[in-house]
């Protein structure tokens, strides 16, 4: 790489007060609201930012110059940007895939706002672009959420989000030509794109809330439609959903024999229903498990015979077989038991393959449809894979194997042989043989082992001086496992440490790890990350004055539930698209259904007294807290922008030192996916600047 590394002037720590400014931070319109839970009353004086009213929208619009002004005056921010685009410019290119008579693929030149999708013809061995999302808007903000086609390959359906929203548009074309063929479906959200031979698809959505309240408006109806080619999208049949299910997610897909529509029915984020229609025989739909004490998910059909993974009985996974003559979970009957680590399982070229996660590294095994082992498949090391999906005739198929130091690289596997060779490997700035990517076990507040992976360059030394990112999600039975990021390998690069554990309230080690940071559990989670930090500066890596604690989304949960319970661990944070707010998160867009995590405030006098005692904003005091910068976006419809405004406003008044409190707020952007590279990168270089300038680190390298 063409730049120098990031040096403490003189091994000096700079204090904040040498560069400390006078925070006259915007004014936010107070009030004096308050709510009653179960006898007690809550004030929520800055109600008002959950309203997208004028007064909201100025102070909005003070706090993006505010933060932009702050800054603007760190001496290496601009550096550091230029860093992060020398890194990002190399070619990103997808695994194949085919439909019909071509061969896709998506391609990112470099620094292209969006991936393009191109097709090769595979009797020509032409090649073209078959769909330029950069093409969507002018500044690239518009994404492609999701591409599917009929089972022929002539039709295809593609969704796309507007700023980053969850509300989408499905715009449906003929795959050989490339001309659209029918209406824009508008309106739509949580939702796939299943064919049904050449006469349509299904979709889902919701009825769109009212004017005025569509990015943050609770959406409660979940409904499954059919949209028959040539029709309006009016005149769309419901075939599943709406008043009779209320706070359901749908899910619907049409089997890859074209024979079966399974429906997915869930309350919350964990646990569901599944009901299938054979729809050869037609009929009604048969429900397959009741209630939403488990999770099950249809692998494969074949014939009658029908493949389900599932956690019932079995918390780290199993597969299963049953059969649509009768499905109901008594019959079900072990194709690959459950073991001590958790399962994955894909279909594909005539097999399953089976990805174990052990300590968060995954081990891959292919079977046949008995549930025989046909081999365990090689790795090129320890770390992350992804792939081994596929139609049911197709031999040659794809996994991407990559970890925080090694870029993620595409292997080409042949599922009867079982070898593999290499396709696609990125040209990235980076050499993996000059980090250390180390597993460690440490010991929680209650005595649990957690397993954390620590990350820097070769010769760093363990002297607590070292700028440190400790990241962490801990929630939803997401499993945090090890994959590679250019704005990480910059971190690294200039001499900074990247910590992830794998903390309670993720699927690391099964259902149980996830149930032991749900509702009365909840702070585990806090406890993990907590001891996490303790034990990165007990054994030297860093130490708080070089620590910045970091999360998104329910990760931004955690940081900002760390930060006001110890406010004392690090010297920077970072709550990125938090769930700030637990006593009213359930009251905006989808977020009722998060409740299998959270709890709600209304469900006990138990349940709400736990959640005020670790919702960040409620929980902010007349104290020191860390460097500050909470980030959120304007188009955020999964996490509404109002838990950001009012944990950031809170912040910013009972800020009792130096130390500046922040509002990154990115216009046109949503919960995360589909911003462009411009916007990632732009933020990258905003937090990693701001981390080391408030480490007290003055210049770069010289």
């Amino acid at each position: 790489m063409n730049f120098k590394p990031i040096l403490l002037t003189a091994g000096v720590l700079f204090s904040a007060t040498f560069y400390s400014q006078k925070m006259n931070y915007p004014k936010a319109l107070k009030g004096n609201q308050t709510d009653t839970y179960f006898g007690t009353a809550v004030a929520d004086p800055f109600r008002d930012l959950e309203n997208d009213s004028e007064a909201t929208k100025k102070w909005v619009d003070e706090e993006v110059n505010f933060t932009q002004n702050y800054l603007s005056k760190i001496p290496f921010r601009d550096q550091i940007k230029s860093q992060l685009k020398e890194i990002w410019n190399y070619e990103k290119i997808s695994a194949p895939f085919k439909e019909g008579d071509y061969t896709y693929y998506s391609k990112n030149d470099g620094l292209q706002a969006q991936s393009v999708y191109y097709r090769t013809n595979n009797k020509t061995k032409a090649t073209e672009v078959f769909l330029d999302p950069n093409k969507f808007s002018e500044k690239g903000t518009t994404s492609l959420a999701q591409l599917s086609f009929n089972k022929k390959g002539t039709l295809a359906g593609y969704s796309i989000s507007e700023g980053g929203s969850d509300w989408n548009k499905i715009i449906i074309i003929d795959a050989i030509t490339k001309k659209q063929i029918d209406d824009t479906l508008v309106d739509v959200k949580f939702s796939g794109i299943s064919w049904l031979g050449d006469e349509g698809f299904f979709y889902s959505s919701y009825d769109k809330p009212k004017e005025g309240t569509v990015l943050s408006g609770m959406t409660d109806k979940h409904k499954v439609y059919f949209h028959k080619l040539g029709t309006k999208q009016s005149e769309d049949k419901l075939i599943f959903g709406g008043e009779k299910t209320p706070r359901r997610y749908l899910g619907a897909h049409v089997t890859e024999d074209q024979r079966y529509l399974v429906i997915s029915a869930a309350n919350a984020t964990n646990g569901n229903e599944l009901y299938i229609k054979d729809l050869k025989k037609g009929g009604d739909f048969v429900q397959i498990n009741k209630g939403f004490d488990i999770n099950a998910n249809i692998v494969d059909t074949e014939g009658d015979d029908i493949f389900i993974s599932t956690d019932k009985d079995a918390p780290n996974m199993r597969l299963v077989k049953t059969t649509i003559k009768n499905p109901t979970p008594e019959t079900w009957k072990n194709v690959i038991p459950e073991t001590e680590n958790v399962l994955g399982v894909s279909s594909a070229g005539g097999y399953f393959f089976a990805i174990y996660m052990i300590d968060a590294i995954d081990k891959v095994k292919q079977y046949d449809k008995t549930g025989k082992l046909v081999r365990e498949i090689a790795l090129p090391g320890k770390g992350t894979v992804n792939g081994f999906g596929g139609k049911e005739t197709e031999k040659e198929l794809y996994f991407s194997f990559g970890n925080y130091i090694t870029p993620g690289t595409i292997y080409k596997f042949n599922a009867d042989s079982g070898k593999s060779e290499v396709y696609q490997k990125p040209k990235v700035k980076f050499n993996p043989e000059d980090y250390v990517s180390e597993q460690v076990f440490y010991t929680s507040k209650d005595g649990t082992k957690v397993p954390m992976m620590i990350n820097y360059k070769k010769g760093t030394k363990l002297n607590g001086k070292n700028p440190t990112i400790l990241y962490a999600y801990g929630g939803f039975n997401v499993s945090l496992q090890p994959g590679f990021s250019v704005s990480n390998a910059i971190w690294m690069e200039n001499g900074g440490v990247y910590a992830v554990p794998n903390i309670r309230g993720g699927g690391e080690y099964g259902k149980k790890w996830h149930d032991a940071g749900t509702k009365l559990q909840k702070k585990n989670v806090f406890d993990d990350f907590i001891a996490a930090g303790e034990y990165l500066q007990s054994k030297g890596y860093t130490s708080k004055e070089y620590m910045a604690i970091s999360g998104g989304s329910n990760g931004g949960l955690l940081v900002g539930a760390t930060m006001t319970i110890r406010p004392d661990l690090a010297r920077v944070a970072f709550p990125a698209v938090g769930v700030l707010d637990m006593l009213r998160y359930n009251k905006f867009t989808a977020g009722a259904g998060w409740s299998y995590d959270y709890g709600t405030a209304e469900d006990s006098k138990e349940m709400f007294e736990y959640l005020k005692s670790y919702s960040p904003l409620h929980n902010v005091k007349k104290v020191c807290y860390p460097s500050t910068m909470v980030t959120t976006s304007d188009h955020d419809d999964r996490v509404v922008p109002a838990h950001s405004f009012k944990f950031g406003a809170e912040l910013q008044e009972k800020q009792s030192c130096d130390n500046p409190v922040l509002l990154r707020i990115e216009k046109n952007a949503g919960h995360g996916a589909g911003r462009s590279t411009e916007q990632i990168i732009g933020e990258s270089a905003d937090k990693m600047s701001f981390a080391l300038y408030e480490m007290g680190i003055k210049q770069l390298g010289k």
